[in-house]
């Protein structure tokens, strides 16, 4: 009976609150939920928590909005209500601590899990990620309908992660991506309360002695990070349907839930990685390599994660948001923080230098930066590069890379590049570099936006000793394999041990080779085709194609930037007549409002700087750079400006080639493309009078339709007759046309048949010329009979002389 009951009370406290979203206002609602919090007991609390969280963070399927927090802005009336209400120690923390004292477990279908765990668990293959070990829920209906069994705090935070991927319907005119959303603020605050720079994360005030993590399989009794360290070849694969739990070391507990919050945003927020790719990473030859790899590496070997393999195979279905990418990089700069705040004498690999450290320190020191994000952001970025529009909303990816590889900008005293984070993150400058290559010989450089994105990275590039260290890594990277096989390391930890992050380490002689080729191999596969950044092939792209493109894009800045100084300066003379255009773009074919003014000040500045920093890194030769600019200035006279882009003749027309796509992007010449249409259909124009316009062409259809074959008769005659019909029934610069347009030739040949165009008697000025011409033929004492005739007469006597 008391179970009953308290069934029933549950179902009423839910049915009641359920009501009251949809009618109190949101203030009146999180005062109620604090006294609900406050006063009932966790049995009564654990059937509203899941309606609650999909409330307040929306729906799975994004169908349910929740609280929409990613639009919840701080000069909202609500905004502090919430941020109170969902506070690291606040009301909603307080229910999960107080759920997670008492073992409670909620479902989450697998549908809903990133793509390659996904498929992993259907196909009945444990993965690698050890968040989701030990918390499948099989049904009877099979596996169709999977599920997960997390508990409250694992619960709350994938919702919370999953809530900025979830495709919202937004209200029109709002979008998300804001810097100072709840959403963006709320990230930002859970990630400085569960993983302090300074301190430790304050303890749950409930119990949570249940809320530890499972290994995947049995191990030492030292806790071990499973999945984030040296894969041991017995551990590559399991089969989903076995799956020990271990509990872990009591000291573990005091950042359990560092580890959980930290693992679930890097799995739910960089997943973009293929099936192929995880398999790949499982396959015995792989297992080989890194076994090998591990005889004479540091003990914390950089993590392989799933998805190890080419870029070449399937990938899942991503676009990935503005808004998205900067969360990213705000993960990406706090973890940068954590690791660097780990205090000098904790770094020391002797165990009397940190045995009595507590478990957080001993995660910052073992649990760096690449080991959670490096694959997942490798892939994601890759992502990003290739399919990102080529516009200034990049600015959001490139920033993300260019954190990534900079840690050093993140540390307290702002040390100088760390050469064995350089050559450990290898593929992050030297692949990445190349691809943002790509983009930019594509992109239009005359914008200032633009031309700072290439400023941006031509300065992190050119940094004190980083290229060198950058070419130091690529050199260890290529070192001959047999040169492997003789090293003799002093100390090794094999796989088997696991290398805790807990456990006190052995001190090893860091061999870089493995390092860096592991690296590469965990990231690219043991089969990838490296291309080296100080190759002679790339060196020739960035000094023949960038760089020409640059110059070329300071050029056409420069030109635009005279032109619209012209513009002014005749404009401010004008005004006093009010005749002055106040639209300085207008006067500029294609003008955007950043390529004007300052803007283009800015465009030659950030280009003239990125040159310098080109020549730097790629030790350039200043004379042959000044030469080649010098040509390319001499060439680029008005003449060229007018020249069409480069291209290719075909059947079809022309075609252009990379060189005159590039040329057009970069504002350096353009097709001449007119109206292709029916001359007679254009719009009719101001100095047009719009009823004569409409008269005129009914009679010219008119008489086109019925005299048609006697006008292309005469036309084709040979004789002065012939001559003068062609003159005025086609169009003469058809040819010409045809040469400067990339229009098709069948679209310009139906435009040579011979018709009768009245429209030109439809302009203002023709009817002017005409009156005139009448009144004049009035003042000689012409009628309008003989004045008709002498137009006429002086027409045909005009086309006489031009054709």
């Amino acid at each position: 009976c008391l179970m009953f009951l308290s069934f029933c009370f549950s179902f009423l406290l839910f049915a009641n609150l359920k009501a009251d979203s949809t009618t109190k206002p949101l203030l009146q609602r999180c005062h109620d939920l604090v006294k609900i919090i406050d006063e009932y007991p966790a049995k009564e609390l654990h059937v509203i928590f899941p309606w609650l969280v999909e409330s307040v963070f929306g729906s799975l399927d994004g169908i349910i909005a929740g609280w929409n927090l990613r639009l919840l802005h701080s000069r909202s009336t609500e905004y502090n209500v919430v941020m109170e209400f969902l506070n690291p120690s606040g009301p909603m923390m307080k229910l999960v601590y107080k759920l997670q004292a008492e073992e409670y477990k909620y479902e989450i279908p697998v549908n809903y899990l990133p793509g390659p765990l996904k498929a992993c668990i259907q196909e009945g293959v444990l993965p690698d990620c050890p968040l989701f070990h030990n918390k499948l829920q099989f049904p009877l209906s099979g596996l169709l309908t999977l599920n997960i069994a997390l508990n409250p705090f694992e619960f709350f935070m994938f919702n919370f992660a999953f809530c900025l991927i979830t495709p919202k319907n937004f209200p029109p005119g709002q979008h998300g991506g804001s810097t100072d959303s709840a959403y963006f603020v709320l990230v930002d605050i859970y990630l400085k309360y569960f993983l302090p720079s300074e301190g430790s994360v304050p303890p749950s005030p409930f119990s949570d002695s249940r809320g530890s993590v499972t290994a995947p399989s049995p191990r030492s009794s030292s806790v071990s990070f499973t999945g984030y360290g040296v894969h041991s070849p017995s551990l590559l694969k399991h089969h989903i349907f076995h799956q020990p739990s271990v509990n872990a070391d009591p000291a573990a507990q005091e950042i359990w839930r560092t580890e959980t919050l930290l693992q679930m945003f890097v799995e739910v927020w960089l997943h973009h990685y293929s099936l192929e790719m995880y398999q790949k990473l499982q396959s015995p030859q792989l297992a080989l390599l890194q076994y090998r790899l591990s005889m004479s590496s540091m003990p914390y070997q950089p993590y392989a994660p799933p998805g190890s393999g080419t870029l070449h195979t399937y990938q899942e279905p991503f676009s990935p948001t503005e808004e998205h990418v900067l969360v990213v990089r705000l993960l990406v700069k706090h973890l940068h923080a954590f690791s660097s705040s780990l205090k000098p004498e904790q770094l020391s690999s002797s165990p009397s230098a940190h045995s009595h450290t507590s478990p957080l320190e001993e995660f910052k020191r073992f649990v760096v930066v690449q080991r959670f994000v490096q694959q997942k952001l490798y892939l994601f970025l890759q992502h990003c590069f290739g399919h990102w529009p080529l516009d200034a909303s990049f600015r959001a990816v490139l920033e993300t890379w260019l954190s990534y590889i900079q840690p050093w900008r993140y540390t307290g005293e702002k040390t100088n590049v760390q050469e064995s984070f350089v050559q450990e993150n290898l593929l992050m400058y030297t692949k990445l570099f190349q691809v943002f290559l790509n983009r930019a010989v594509r992109t239009d450089l005359v914008n200032a936006k633009n031309a700072l994105m290439v400023f941006r990275v031509a300065k992190v590039f050119a940094q004190p000793n980083l290229a060198e260290m950058i070419l130091k890594g690529e050199q260890l990277f290529l070192e001959p394999e047999h040169v492997l096989h003789h090293r003799q390391p002093r100390g090794y930890l094999t796989p088997g041990q696991g290398g805790s992050y807990l456990s006190s380490r052995q001190r090893v002689v860091t061999d870089m080779v493995f390092r860096v080729k592991s690296h590469v191999y965990a990231l690219e596969g043991q089969d990838c085709q490296y291309k080296q950044m100080f190759g002679t092939d790339l060196r020739g792209a960035v000094s023949l194609s960038l760089i020409q493109i640059i110059a070329q894009a300071r050029q056409t800045a420069k030109r635009i930037s005279d032109h619209s100084s012209e513009v002014a300066a005749n404009n401010s003379f004008l005004s006093w007549f009010g005749l002055g255009s106040s639209d300085l773009n207008s006067t500029f074919p294609g003008a955007e409002p950043e390529e004007s003014g300052e803007c283009l000040k800015k465009t030659h500045e950030f280009l003239d700087r990125a040159l310098e920093n080109l020549c730097q890194i790629f030790k350039l030769n200043q004379g042959q750079l000044t030469q080649l600019i010098s040509n390319l200035g001499s060439s680029q006279d008005d003449g060229n400006c007018k020249q069409l882009p480069d291209c290719i003749q075909s059947d079809s027309g022309l075609i252009l080639t990379d060189l005159g796509r590039r040329q057009i992007i970069n504002g350096l010449r353009r097709f001449d493309v007119p109206y292709q249409g029916d001359p007679e259909l254009q719009p009719i124009r101001s100095y047009e009078n719009a009823l004569l316009v409409r008269l005129f062409y009914r009679i010219s259809c008119l008489v086109n339709h019925r005299l048609g074959g006697h006008m292309e008769a005469v036309c084709s005659r040979p004789d002065f007759l012939g001559r003068l019909g062609r003159y005025y029934l086609t169009d003469p610069d058809w040819t010409f046309r045809l040469r400067q347009s990339p229009t098709s030739r069948q679209t310009v040949e139906r435009s040579r048949q011979p018709r009768l165009s009245l429209r030109p008697l439809a302009s203002y000025r023709t009817l002017l010329l005409l009156l005139l011409l009448y009144m004049l033929g009035a003042l000689l004492s012409f009628g309008p009979a003989s004045s008709t005739a002498l137009i006429l007469a002086g027409g045909f006597l005009y086309a006489s002389v031009w054709f």
